[in-house]
């Protein structure tokens, strides 16, 4: 995009920046009238995505101040204080154009590229989250991440309204695993059918060997720890182990002997909004 065509895009994207630097304590904004339930909202999973069209400008001003847009955000992580917004703005466009969810966990920061995945840790209590950056913000001084509502109640910034953190970058572009060769193949979980019925009974599924059902392969080993931890959170998935091999962080859930026990595990974690899990015989 040509230099003009950034400046066009920064002028238009002004009116999503200055949404997200109000405070949830001025009139009109903060917490739905009923308390929700926000203990069930899955974390993102950080995934390579394309950059937003609208919320990336070289820079931009708000508030007479000038604002540079980071071209990356590899090896990011900064300590601050984090804020929080909430009903006002519940709805509208975010500086990515993406609608703004409160019950949603995301958030928005000042300079990180859009979208950026970043894991948020409250110093006050050690409680970590991941979170989606979609949006520009906060623009007051000291801080340096604006939290959804959900986001917050999960890291126990609701009620004190601003808490220390850490932030820190998750690339996922740098997880991604490339094929190895002589791999064997790995079957989605309708193909988990056709890998155990063959079995027949216990005794036979022994001795054809258990099945794992892979939810993720990372380069990171901090991310594979992520996902394990939330995997273990959720009720009635289990047992959750990492594997490594050649450098790649595998999470696996299993071993598994039974093809039903195995159907029902895949699907829970679907309902997670994580990716379908990959079956992978034991080997």
């Amino acid at each position: 995009m040509s230099t003009l065509g950034r400046w066009v895009v920064g002028l238009a994207a002004l009116p999503l920046l200055h949404a997200c630097g109000s405070l949830p304590t001025e009139p009109g904004d903060g917490p739905p009238e009923k308390t929700v339930d926000v203990s069930g909202v899955p974390e993102p999973v950080p995934r390579a995505e394309p950059p937003s069209r609208y919320g990336n400008p070289d820079s931009y001003e708000v508030f007479g101040e000038t604002y540079h847009v980071m071209d990356s955000s590899d090896g990011y992580r900064e300590r601050g204080h984090a804020s929080w917004y909430g009903t006002k703005f519940h709805g509208q466009r975010t500086s990515s154009g993406e609608p703004y969810d409160m019950f949603a966990l995301t958030a928005a920061h000042k300079s990180l590229p859009l979208p950026t995945y970043v894991e948020v840790t409250n110093l006050d209590n050690g409680r970590s989250l991941v979170v989606k950056v979609n949006d520009r913000g906060p623009f007051h001084e000291g801080r340096i991440i604006d939290l959804s509502y959900a986001a917050a109640r999960r890291l126990g910034v609701y009620a004190t309204g601003t808490a220390p953190v850490e932030v820190r970058a998750l690339n996922p572009a740098a997880d991604e695993e490339n094929p190895e060769e002589g791999a064997t193949p790995e079957q989605r979980p309708d193909e988990l059918m056709e890998l155990v019925q063959n079995a027949g009974s216990v005794g036979e599924r022994a001795e054809a060997g258990p099945v794992y059902l892979q939810v993720g392969a990372f380069r990171e080993a901090d991310n594979a720890t992520s996902l394990r931890r939330r995997l273990e959170a959720a009720d009635g998935i289990g047992p959750v182990a990492i594997r490594e091999e050649a450098g790649i962080h595998r999470v696996r859930v299993g071993p598994l002997d039974d093809r039903g026990h195995a159907r029902r595990l895949g699907q829970r974690i679907a309902d997670l909004g994580l990716p379908p899990p990959v079956v992978v015989p034991s080997r």
